[in-house]
């Protein structure tokens, strides 16, 4: 499955919206940790370590070995990710 990011917009910021936007995905996301999860970072400006946690920690906990993260070099994106892996004593898989 791939999820693309920029539908949320392309400025990620505040917990709210992170917690809001994965409750809009959740329906569509698989019910088992067997599918392959792409989160694509392409044309995101800002992400915020608040939407992050709120958006990418559960997706996380969830799909553990089966989440990957796809274009990440923007410097604000690569910045909340680790702090994201740091706090959350994780390490997230980059495609």
């Amino acid at each position: 499955m791939l999820i693309e990011l920029k539908k949320f917009g392309n400025l990620l910021t505040s917990r709210q919206l992170g917690k809001e936007s994965l409750a809009a995905l959740s329906p569509q996301l698989p019910k088992e940790n067997t599918e392959k999860i792409i989160v694509d970072f392409s044309e995101i400006t800002t992400f915020s370590p608040s939407w992050g946690d709120e958006f990418l920690s559960p997706l996380q906990q969830k799909y553990q070995n089966n989440l990957f993260l796809k274009n990440t070099n923007n410097p604000s994106v690569k910045a909340t990710i680790e702090i994201l892996e740091e706090t959350n004593q994780v390490k997230f898989q980059v495609e």
